[in-house]
């Protein structure tokens, strides 16, 4: 299944001062989507960016329920966005225990501790197509699991029976919670209705917490589309624009209703179902209700509906 997309880039007006010294401008190459800094880029990008040096890094593979992606190697600097067990990424630098590194699904940049990755690992074959499931130390339901696993967590299978599977790098999961990597969802909007009642966390993207545009994100990635990140990347790249009624009246389901910093997903003509700091959770509310709300609180009303198409049933 695809989604219309429109691939308008976003502007970003740091790109240009990352690489100040330099003396270089990056110009539309947005930092959460292009590996450079200061002393160091992406083999990629060379001719794009000036740097020092440049490495083509190595391939890992992320192997903790989910890992913090954050702008800078610190503990204490928000979350840009979450790596699930699965994931790969492009490692460009490791130093004092923190991995510089590029996934590879949304091609997000930051760091992530060093020891959350390892390498020569088998591509994977499966995923996770519940909400959430556990890895097992056996066959056995009974026994206290090794690690939780959310939705689009994804692993290499070793064996398999009709009850379990077993992974390449040890542990069992559920059958029924696994799907083969080519299987998809045929609609995200129903997807993202599973994820009702969890709780709200900035950057995050799994059952255990969640953001308005991780939302978004991870029930398209269980259709088998890949969309940006962000929520002002959703923005410009998700599905076309449609004409924002004064009344928000006829739209449809699936409908992406966007603001300055926030995103949402249309359950019907009327419903909308969000990730949000207001409700501290992913919550269902009659539309104009919620508009009217972020306008009172933030000035900000409604600035686009994006329609996407092939991934609502």
């Amino acid at each position: 299944m695809t989604a219309t997309t429109n691939n308008t880039p976003a502007s970003n007006t740091s790109a240009g001062d990352a690489l100040a010294s330099t003396g270089t401008s990056t110009g539309s190459l947005d930092p959460r989507r292009h590996a450079y800094r200061a002393d160091l880029a992406d083999e990629a990008l060379r001719g794009k960016v000036l740097a020092p040096r440049y490495t083509k890094g190595e391939a890992a593979t992320i192997l903790r329920t989910s890992v913090p992606l954050r702008k800078q190697p610190v503990y204490t600097a928000p979350f840009e966005t979450e790596a699930l067990f699965g994931e790969t990424a492009t490692i460009f630098d490791s130093a004092e225990g923190w991995a510089w590194v590029q996934l590879a699904g949304d091609r997000y940049v930051g760091y992530v501790p060093a020891d959350a990755l390892v390498m020569g690992l088998p591509p994977p074959t499966h995923r996770v197509k519940s909400t959430a499931t556990f890895i097992y130390p056996e066959p056995e339901i009974k026994t206290p699991p090794l690690l939780h696993l959310s939705l689009n967590s994804a692993f290499a299978v070793a064996s398999s029976s009709d009850r379990f599977y077993e992974l390449s790098t040890g542990g069992f999961v559920v059958a029924r919670h696994v799907a083969e990597i080519g299987w998809r969802d045929r609609d995200f909007v129903e997807v993202a209705e599973r994820f009702l009642g969890t709780p709200y966390l900035w950057g995050g993207k799994s059952r255990i917490g969640i953001d308005c545009s991780g939302l978004i994100q991870v029930a398209m990635q269980a259709c088998g589309f890949n969309p940006p990140r962000d929520s002002d990347l959703q923005r410009a790249e998700i599905g076309i624009d449609v004409m924002v009624p004064a009344d928000l009246d006829g739209l449809q389901r699936g409908d992406i209703v966007c603001w300055p910093g926030h995103v949402g997903i249309m359950a019907d003509g009327v419903m909308l179902l969000h990730a949000n700091a207001h409700h501290m959770a992913v919550a269902i509310e009659p539309l104009p209700e919620a508009a009217a709300r972020i306008k009172a609180s933030s000035g900000k009303g409604v600035s686009a509906i994006r329609r996407v198409s092939g991934l609502t049933s």
